[in-house]
């Protein structure tokens, strides 16, 4: 694999919406430049990169699969990626990959939903996109459009995607901006300079060449410059003059042969751009004479000698007319040369993309402490240097990244080794020892040369060079087994491989889980980890039917959690084994892998398993009211510890929406933060960390948003109160954010705990509690202050043992609370969007100054007083949401829907029994589908699918991505009060439970909490059977 100069060396992948051609495009480039790997005829048909027996049974693709292309003298690293949203986690993996990516387009369904979230990972991965227009003969063949509407057509998805990719370039503009606005001082680096000039073209433009229109099935493409090189000779002009003038409102006047804009020529509105006169109505002409009934073969016999198309007579002799079509546009606008000289001419080598995509794998790092080894940060940005240079010498450090682990059964594993020696697969080292099935590294080279039998460092995601010792958990070292070029389902072995190249590495099974950075020496950073677009949200627990088989599940699960780079497994608090998936058709896959490959064993599958969360009501329109709550002026609720000593009183509010969003999204970076805060408490005051700096320092832009999201909370009230109400409830969210003193659960949610509102003033009896605003300390609300130590010291002797108590409870609060939000009072589910303050006050002990040696060794009756304290909490916080109308938090999908307008109907009637809200419907213009966005419940979702297709006749198509959090309006415990309601559902003991109320009910039933039920539902109708003895 070192043959191939790296200019000479194109990664790219293919992203595209589900069932927009992707599949059936690499069949094409496969059969043309895959080294006889798939007869022509098969192509598109075959569908070579779906290997796996359900991708062919259900025909879609579920996993990023890679081939090595020859073209010319270029080598082309060819990644099919899934387009369905279930498999999103492979579009990222074969993103990170990639240099560049071919981003596919229906030509009829145009832009959809994932359309949206393949650019955007491309985006984020800094690939340069290329686009290809598919399925241009459906324009002619299905929808019947004439050249003019198709052309309308594809120049309306042009600019829809150009809108797409300038909304994003937008967004880093003005990122850039205020980070420059924000205090840099006015320095614009490179990068932002060439997003300014940038920005004022579109992405996609059809006479740079880096779009095509093709139709994958018959195998033809081209881009206006096949046709701008053949009208050149014909009307005199310029190439350069004739590719500009291909797309958009140019005309050609024909008497003055002058190419003329949309005012000189004349004609009125018969007059066509020249796309349509010279590139789309000759096409027409082919289509017709070919498929109609009479049409004439003059126009395909005229098109063979003036391209010299070299055509058996034996295919233009074809029954079929499809078959006669097909041979004629293949050979006259081969597909495969026109997709590859595409990809060579626009689409970068990995010299030049690595300097591009640097600051996304390997951000700039910004090292604050000086005491750190000068040594080890000089290599560190060598090997930087490296990888941005894409050094392949042999004496540059060899840096690699594996994006992902799959798994080849034993059978599939080459037979002939490099030298064309055999190789006994069951003995060689590279398994795991236990079962049929071999994984193996998804890789690409970034810097040097990657060797069979080399020893590597594989290092986490977690990795610090610059710590030293302390970072051994995070690198281990491992030998390289073999490496081998992949050919799709096949593997080729190859002794070495340079810089630019994806291969697949065997040998790193037991050192890799998901992804890692392969690296020749400890002095690298770990590339960023990479961005998924969605969670996997649903699961499902499962067990053996037998429950002998329980070992083999439970090395069938660790096989599984290695080989999908997406599946999460984890055992619940009950000992279920938990199987999160991103979707229906994502779990069924897994099911069958588990059964059929690595498991081995028949399986009992629950029914899903549906997250929930709890708050409380709360309004926008009253903010000041609720930010009163939390300033010492309102109602509480009080528990008392057993023992007596500690009272805890505990006031909650709902946080605005915006907040709780943001909190939630931010929750890796508030980890961080939480993490790098303990180790700031261990070395005292002294900073001794390291941070990421890209763009803007993160906890600054944190921060930022917290702010606006608080602002935005206030003026969406600003229409029904006036100004001085506004500046009062501003001037009680910066009180707020500087009493931030954890974040809950798991210290990351999006739940506060807020330090007590009082200044604490002691007295005789008790003393408060007090709390650190440690979050705020580290958002930079607040500056890092030690007023607790001066509290003590100015205390009297006589207390100061009581304030070191105090000070020693402050964890068992903090555990409380950390309880109380992981499982709320609802149905233990965790809580969403709530602030609580917690005041304890902690009495000293009866007689304790008089018998202070013999109170310590007399044992206390209720337990040690931090349980106390910590139980108390819990059921205080846990009363105070039961107290102020608990709400049930559901998860919501975003639901897009296409369905043609007879079956809207039965559409409609399926969404209604799902609970669905509709957002909006339109109608696909040049199409007989209607749109339809919808939010669908996640509870709800299971077998929408199915459903919709049952009740459409299989004419509809829906797919869900998960969207928001959304609080259900309903009362759980709602009881008639009113007159109204008193007359409409009478006493309320034949009132039926709610929505609400029956998803409590089946989350308690399945967690084994006690569900309030009538057992006996009439009992004057029931009647006692005689017993004959």
């Amino acid at each position: 694999m070192g043959e191939f100069d790296r200019k000479k060396i194109r990664n790219i992948c293919i992203l595209a919406h589900v069932d927009h051609g992707k599949t059936t495009l690499a069949d094409h480039l496969i059969a043309s430049y895959g080294g006889g790997l798939l007869h022509p005829k098969q192509a598109g048909r075959l569908r070579f990169m779906d290997y796996l027996d359900e991708e062919q049974r259900r025909a879609i693709t579920m996993k990023s699969s890679s081939i090595a292309l020859q073209f010319k003298d270029h080598s082309i690293n060819l990644i099919d990626s899934p387009g369905h949203m279930d498999f999103c986690s492979e579009v990222s993996t074969a993103a990170r990959l990639s240099d560049g990516a071919l981003v596919l387009v229906d030509a009829v369904e145009g832009v959809h939903i994932q359309t949206h979230a393949v650019l955007r990972q491309a985006w984020i991965e800094k690939l340069t996109p290329c686009l290809v227009l598919n399925k241009i003969d459906r324009l002619i063949c299905e929808l019947k459009l004439s050249p003019m509407e198709a052309y309308n057509r594809l120049q309306r998805i042009v600019h829809e995607v150009n809108g797409i990719m300038s909304a994003y370039k937008s967004e880093k503009y003005l990122s850039d901006v205020d980070s420059i606005l924000a205090g840099r001082s006015g320095e614009v680096g490179d990068e932002n300079l060439e997003f300014i000039e940038d920005d004022e073209e579109d992405t996609f433009q059809p006479h740079k060449g880096n779009v095509v229109f093709v139709c994958a099935l018959d195998g033809w493409g081209f881009g206006i410059g096949e046709f701008a090189g053949f009208y050149a000779l014909k009307l005199g002009a310029s190439v350069s003059a004739l590719l500009k003038a291909l797309w958009g409102p140019r005309y050609f006047n024909p008497k003055t042969k002058m190419i003329v804009g949309k005012k000189g020529i004349g004609g009125g509105n018969k007059a066509r751009p020249m796309f349509v006169q010279f590139v789309l109505e000759p096409l027409w002409q082919v289509y017709q004479a070919a498929l109609e009934a009479y049409g004439d073969r003059g126009v395909l016999e005229k098109v063979i000698k003036s391209f010299n198309l070299s055509i058996p007579p034996r295919e233009l002799q074809n029954k079929d007319p499809k078959a006669v079509l097909q041979s004629v546009m293949s050979r006259w606008l081969p597909l495969s040369d026109t997709i590859l000289s595409m990809v060579v001419k626009c689409l970068p080598d990995p010299i030049v993309a690595q300097s591009l995509r640097i600051t996304r794998l390997l951000p700039k790092r910004e090292v604050i402490n000086d005491a750190i080894d000068s040594d080890v940060l000089a290599e560190a940005e060598l090997v930087r240097k490296s990888v941005e240079a894409c050094d392949s010498s042999p004496e540059a450090p060899c840096v690699a990244f594996v994006s992902k682990m799959f798994a080849v059964p034993l059978k599939m594993l080459p037979q002939m080794g490099l030298h064309g020696e055999v190789l006994n697969n069951f003995t060689d080292y590279g398994g795991d020892g236990e079962s049929d099935e071999w994984f193996f590294a998804f890789a690409r080279i970034f810097s040097g040369v990657l060797c069979s039998g080399q020893r590597v460092f594989v290092l986490s995601a977690l990795y610090d060079p610059l710590k030293g010792e302390s970072m051994q958990k995070h690198v281990q070292e491992a030998e390289l087994h073999s490496l081998y070029l992949m050919m799709g389902q096949g593997l080729k072995p190859v002794a070495s491989a340079k810089a630019g190249n994806v291969v697949a590495i065997r040998g790193l099974g037991q050192h890799i889980l998901k992804s890692a950075t392969l690296s020749s020496t400890k002095s690298c950073w770990p590339f960023s980890s990479m961005v998924f677009q969605v969670s996997p949200t649903l699961k499902v627990a499962i067990e053996p039917s037998n429950p002998a088989d329980m070992v083999a599940l439970m090395k069938g699960l660790r096989l599984l959690n290695h080989a999908d780079p997406f599946v999460e497994v984890t055992v619940s608090s009950r000992g279920e084994h938990v199987l999160a998936a991103a979707g229906e058709v994502h779990l069924e896959r897994c099911i069958k892998d588990l059964k059929d490959r690595f498991a081995k064993v028949s399986l009992e599958v629950s029914p899903p398993l549906v997250s929930y969360k709890e708050t409380i009501e709360g309004k926008v329109f009253n903010s000041l009211d609720n930010l009163k709550v939390l300033s010492g002026s309102s109602e509480y609720i009080e528990k008392m510890t057993p023992n007596g000593r500690c009272v805890i009183r505990v006031q909650v509010m709902k946080l605005p929406p915006a907040l709780t969003k943001v909190l939630d999204e931010s929750s890796v970076l508030l980890g961080d933060l939480i993490r790098d805060k303990s180790s700031h408490m261990e070395k005292s005051l002294e900073c001794q960390r390291t941070s990421i700096v890209e763009d803007e320092n993160p906890i600054e832009a944190l921060k930022k948003r917290i702010i606006d999201a608080t602002e935005s909370d206030i003026m969406s009230g600003s229409s029904e109160i006036d100004k001085d109400r506004s500046e009062k409830c501003r001037i009680l969210w910066e009180r707020l954010l500087k009493r931030i003193w954890v974040l809950g659960p798991r210290q990351v949610g999006p739940n506060i705990l807020l330090t007590p509102y009082s200044k604490g003033q002691s007295t005789n009896f008790s003393v408060l509690v007090r709390g650190s605003p440690c979050v705020s300390e580290r958002l930079g609300f607040v500056s890092v202050s030690s007023d607790g130590d001066v509290a003590s010291e100015a205390s009297s002797l006589e207390t100061h043992s009581l304030y070191q108590e105090a000070k020693s409870l402050e964890s068992s609060i903090v555990y409380g609370f950390q309880l109380a939000t992981a499982a709320g009072p609802l149905c233990e589910e965790p809580m969403w969007g709530l602030a609580f303050v917690v005041e304890a006050y902690i009495s000293p002990l009866v007689g304790q100054s008089n018998e202070s040696e013999t109170s310590h060794q007399q044992p206390e009756p209720y337990g040690i007083l931090t349980g106390q304290v910590m139980t108390a909490v819990k059921d205080a916080c846990r009363a105070a949401v039961l107290q102020n109308k608990p709400r049930l938090v559901e998860a919501m999908y975003f639901c897009e829907l296409n369905t043609p307008t007879e079956y809207l109907g039965p559409m409609y009637a399926v969404l209604a029994r799902r609970r669905a809200r509709v957002l909006k419907e339109e109608m696909q213009e040049g199409s007989p589908l209607f749109t339809v966005h919808a939010y669908v419940p996640v509870s709800e979702s299971f077998g929408f699918a199915d459903e919709l297709r049952r009740w459409t006749s299989g004419a509809s198509s829906a797919l869900l991505v998960l969207s928001h959090w959304e609080a259900l309006p309903e009362d759980p415990f709602f009881v008639p009060k009113t007159e109204e309601e008193l007359e409409e559902f009478g006493d309320g003991s034949s009132v039926l439970h709610n929505t609400a109320r029956k998803l409590i009910d089946a989350v308690r039933r399945r967690k084994g909490l006690p569900v309030e039920d009538k057992v006996v539902q009439h009992a004057t109708k029931q009647r006692t059977l005689a017993r004959k003895v």
